[in-house]
């Protein structure tokens, strides 16, 4: 089924309003204003520079046309392709499957590790290893239950399909556990990206609950940070507390919340966005050994309403976010587009929206956000990727447990 999404100049209607008044939102864009047409929930706070947050719409939105390429799948939380142009997809509740090119998905790959699927938890991302068309190699994040609760973990397999469009895992392995265990059902994260030295980027949630979160600040805890590993698990050479007593060495970057979201740019530069409170989600280029601050530093307030902490959004020896949004978009998945097939979209980062329902598209300008526009698909995205014909993919969500579809997106 394809569906256009009209984008009239300097307007980004999509199939939501395609009939009806113009909205807020196509308002905005077509007056080339920010596309968040909501007050911020932190109404006194202010950006640290221009263009941290409320970028413009670009002089002239994409125009975009979507079809559904697969439907009616299990609740699904990341895809991959595989080099063949068939999908590997992750389901929540633990089954991961292979997705052919008609859309449809083989049997249950034998072999997946049980996973504690209740609340955020479930089979998380799944990754294919650099040498994958060798050895068949691929490396999948979930939430493992263990003594005492659970925690996100990564494991290694070799993927041996089958001719039913069904395979299993062979060898497996989980070579790496964020720690310490907590009994909890929240902020797992987690997202797996390989850089161009072959490491493994691995990035996890601070377990949201108050008693665990201010851990995102402590070195000898594994919440709240990104880590850089090997293929076999271990701290990678170079990381920064490789020799600092009391701090575990695979940690790449600390102070985070809760990062569903990342990729390499095009210079093979790791980038995440992460889920902030009430407000306060943020686009970050992790450096080594830097302090993202939370929860001590933040945009956004409590759920409850209440400041986080000292209600600080600045402080010495943290960094401030490249961007973030308040009202939040909900984060998940992440692709930086470098192919040529939509040229508008050439060097720009494309972020599933799991509120704002569809997909942000950040247009960069160095390493700072030029303009901002959205690509409404009315659902919730929980992941992206550039297919290799240079199309997008969108991963959509139902809530409570509900079936997935994969989107594509092209140019009109």
């Amino acid at each position: 089924m394809k569906r256009p999404l009209i984008l009239l100049a300097g307007t980004a209607l999509g199939a939501a309003f395609m009939s009806g008044p113009i909205s807020g939102l196509a308002l905005a864009q077509a007056q080339g204003t920010s596309v968040e047409t909501q007050a911020p929930n932190a109404r006194d706070q202010k950006p640290a520079f221009a263009n941290q947050t409320r970028a413009r719409q670009p002089a002239a939105t994409t125009k975009v046309t979507t079809a559904v390429v697969a439907r009616d799948l299990p609740n699904l939380w990341s895809m991959e392709f595989l080099p063949d142009g068939r999908m590997l997809v992750t389901a929540k509740e633990g089954a991961m499957h292979i997705v052919a090119k008609d859309g449809k998905p083989g049997p249950k790959i034998e072999g997946v590790p049980k996973v504690a699927s209740g609340g955020q938890g479930g089979l998380l991302d799944v990754a294919l290893a650099p040498d994958f068309q060798t050895s068949g190699k691929i490396f999948f994040s979930f939430s493992e239950p263990r003594d005492g609760g659970n925690g996100t973990s990564v494991a290694s397999a070799k993927l041996a399909a089958d001719g039913n469009g069904g395979g299993r895992l062979d060898n497996l392995k989980v070579i790496f556990r964020q720690m310490p265990t907590y009994d909890g059902n929240k902020h797992f994260g987690s997202r797996l990206v390989f850089g161009p030295q072959n490491e493994l980027y691995v990035t996890v949630g601070e377990r949201s609950d108050r008693q665990p979160r201010v851990q995102a600040q402590d070195l000898a805890s594994g919440l709240g940070k990104t880590f850089r590993i090997d293929m076999e698990g271990k701290p990678f050479p170079g990381n920064p507390h490789l020799n600092r007593d009391g701090a575990r060495p695979e940690i790449w970057s600390h102070g985070h919340r809760n990062l569903q979201a990342a990729t390499l740019d095009g210079q093979g530069r790791f980038w995440t966005v992460e889920h902030g409170p009430r407000g306060g989600d943020e686009l970050n280029r992790p450096e080594a050994g830097k302090n993202y601050g939370w929860p001590n530093v933040t945009y956004g307030i409590d759920y409850s309403g209440a400041p986080i902490g000292k209600g600080l959004t600045a402080k010495t020896g943290t960094e401030q976010p490249i961007y973030y949004w308040d009202p939040v978009i909900g984060p998940s998945g992440m692709a930086y587009y470098g192919a040529d097939a939509i040229p508008e979209w050439k060097g720009a980062f494309l972020i599933g929206g799991l509120v704002s329902q569809g997909v942000v598209v950040l247009h960069m300008d160095g390493d700072k956000v030029a303009t901002e526009e959205r690509i409404p698909l009315d659902a919730r995205i929980r992941d992206v990727k550039v297919g290799p014909d240079g199309a997008v993919y969108a991963v959509t969500e139902e809530r409570g447990g509900g079936g997935s579809s994969i989107v594509k997106l092209t140019k009109a």
